[in-house]
This record gives C-alpha cells, sequence and structure tokens, in this order.
C-alpha cells in the first residue's frame, strides 16, 4: 500500500493562501478519531496520490501511521489543481460505504460495434478489511449488442460485500458504429435533390 506525507493544517492560514503556498486541504476523519484531523499536504504529493488512481492508502501525519480510504476529491478541472481531499480511517470490522472503480480490459479486442462504458465505478458496503478498489471487465468476448449489467459483475458473488448501485444498471455494452461516410453521402444526395 503506498504512503503519503502530510501534516497537521495549520489552522491559522485560509485554505487559499495554502494553496498558494503549494499546499493541498483535507480532512481525516473515522471511528476511533474524536474530531476531524485538518490536513495540508504538498501539492506533489497530492498529485502523486490522485495519478496513482488507488482509494486505498497509509497517511503518514507526522510519524503516525493511518491506513485510510480516499473518500472525497475536490478538483478545479479550469485551473487544474487539487482543491481538498477528505481520508476516512479504515478500522477493522467497520462497514464502511465506497466505490469501486470499473476497469475495462482488453478493450482493442473488441472489433465490431463501439464499446460503450455507461457506469465507471460501483457503490457497496463492505467492512474495512473488505474493501474492494477495481472491478476489472474482460472485454474481449464482448461482441455486438453485448450487455454487461452491474448484476454480472464479481463483486456482486462477494459474499462480504453489499453492492448498493442498482443490479440492472448497465457497465458497459457494444452498440453499432454509426456509418460517417453514408450519413454524408445522403445529405450530399438531398442537397443536390434540392439544387
Amino acid at each position: 500500500m503506498d504512503t503519503y506525507k502530510v501534516q497537521r493544517r495549520d489552522m491559522e492560514k485560509k485554505a487559499k493562501r495554502l494553496r498558494r503556498e503549494g499546499y493541498v486541504t483535507g480532512n481525516l476523519f473515522g471511528r476511533d478519531i474524536e474530531q476531524s484531523i485538518p490536513l495540508q499536504f504538498e501539492v506533489k504529493e497530492a498529485e502523486a496520490l490522485r495519478k496513482s488512481k488507488h482509494t486505498q492508502m497509509t497517511l503518514d501525519l507526522e510519524g503516525k501511521k493511518y491506513n485510510v480510504l480516499l473518500k472525497e476529491l475536490h478538483f478545479d478541472a479550469a485551473k487544474h489543481q487539487i482543491l481538498e481531499m477528505d481520508f476516512q480511517e479504515l478500522v477493522k470490522g467497520e462497514v464502511i460505504h465506497a466505490t469501486a472503480e470499473v476497469v475495462l480490459e482488453n478493450k482493442e479486442a473488441v472489433t465490431e460495434g463501439v464499446l460503450e462504458q455507461l457506469l465507471s465505478e460501483v457503490a457497496y458496503k463492505a467492512k474495512a478489511e473488505d474493501v474492494v478498489e477495481k472491478i476489472e471487465i474482460d472485454c474481449s468476448s464482448l461482441r455486438l449488442g453485448d450487455t454487461v449489467t452491474v448484476a454480472d459483475l464479481a463483486i456482486t458473488k462477494n459474499k462480504k460485500v453489499e453492492v448498493t448501485t442498482r443490479a440492472d444498471q448497465v457497465v458497459v455494452e457494444v452498440i453499432a458504429a454509426k456509418n460517417k461516410v453514408a450519413d454524408a453521402e445522403e445529405e450530399e444526395d438531398s442537397t443536390q435533390a434540392a439544387s
């Protein structure tokens, strides 16, 4: 599990000022943490954490290690800047609400039709020690007209996990590709007919 260094936030400074100084703010909360701990960490640590795509990690807060789940990430797309990150401490035996990222494997194997992903994550409840980060779907056997719903995913067979996303929700499907050349020719024909 990856470890990231964080510091206790200096509450004398406003979040905007900390961002100008090269920090991202956040909070650490959990069942065994009396009051949430305000955090600050360097932008490069926050960027590394965001790029890792892991939701489960270890935070090193001034020498004390916390196993955590990234619960929320506020990102300003216009400024390409992480504004805030919130973490929940994972306590063995505690049931938590989380999401697992849907990852499509072997997409290039789908040669007929277009692969369309409609769901990028699946919500569930599980004990802290049974957290699922990723759900991988092998697309190599998918053909035109095929659909994969939440009910088809391996996570739904896991007795330690209670999926809260609707079972009938479509995760990925293979749809017919629109023929742009044919559309353009039809348009051309109607233009000629009009003149």
